[in-house]
């Protein structure tokens, strides 16, 4: 049940809702889990957070062009930039807060959804994978 405790946790924490789920995996981890289990439930939670983050914004596109808060020929320039620049950008998306936005800014430029499951999972994965590593170290 823990297991589903922190894919829960870091299923919120990847998407614009404010909460980290490194906290609980430390944790879990301190109380001798299975370390294998607790980078794939965290992992994989995360990954489908951004997912739901990336649906948002492309969802969101379009109430953004009704209510005139941002213009078409913006998001073709913008859409330009993320498609040269954006696979940089989504190794980033383990970051707090702007990771967040990545993901949605990806979403809103229909950004390749299979090269950016791709990339976020790796972003995560790694992330992941650190912090386990450095507990490790330290203990």
């Amino acid at each position: 049940m823990e297991y589903l405790y922190l894919f829960l946790n870091s299923f919120i924490s990847a998407t614009l809702f404010p909460l980290g789920s490194e906290a609980l995996l430390l944790y879990y981890l301190s109380i001798e889990f299975n370390y294998i289990y607790l980078l794939l439930f965290a992992s994989i939670g995360n990954t489908l957070g951004s997912i739901l983050n990336y649906w948002f914004g492309l969802k969101g596109e379009y109430y953004l062009i009704n209510k005139k808060l941002i213009k078409e020929k913006s998001i073709e320039k913008y859409k330009k930039y993320f498609d040269k620049y954006g696979s940089f950008t989504l190794l980033l998306s383990w970051m707090p807060i702007i990771g967040d936005g990545f993901t949605f800014v990806a979403g809103m430029l229909k950004y390749n959804l299979k090269s950016f499951v791709l990339l976020v999972f790796i972003s995560k994965f790694s992330r992941y994978c650190f912090i386990i590593y450095g507990y490790f170290l330290l203990k």
